[in-house]
């Protein structure tokens, strides 16, 4: 019973990954008070959602696994997050650098969702009515 439910609520975290952030930020918003810090969190919290539910979309729309693909944008991202911070501030100031990069990747793979999901729907609209 209970690991049907985990795997139930996981699958819906991924495939509609903003549930997740509301219920990040529900919950810390409860907890700390603070909107601020409890949407830096619900951002934190469903970038890794997000990256999930790109590759998963990418799987079901196309049928191959662009994981790989995935990787090398976020190392490649991270690679040149790390460099333009050594340019501007001549020293690498890792935490600042990670914010950034995961900012940064949950704007990217946020617009890659909603591409992705009308892109989908399309797609699956005009096999239905082709």
């Amino acid at each position: 019973m209970m690991p049907g439910f985990f795997s139930a609520f996981v699958a819906t975290l991924i495939t509609v990954p903003m549930i997740g952030y509301l219920a990040v930020f529900i919950i810390s918003k409860q907890i700390t008070g603070n909107h601020r810090r409890s949407v830096n969190l619900a951002i934190d919290f469903s970038t890794f959602l997000l990256v999930l539910s790109v590759h998963f979309l990418i799987l079901t729309i196309w049928d191959r696994s662009y994981l790989w693909l995935i990787l090398i944008v976020l190392f490649g991202l991270a690679a040149i997050f790390v460099f333009i911070h050594w340019k501007f501030k001549e020293e690498i100031v890792l935490p600042k650098v990670f914010k950034g990069f995961w900012r940064f990747n949950f704007l990217l793979f946020f617009s890659a969702y909603i591409i992705l999901v009308v892109f989908g729907l399309i797609k699956r609209l005009t096999f239905l009515f082709a």
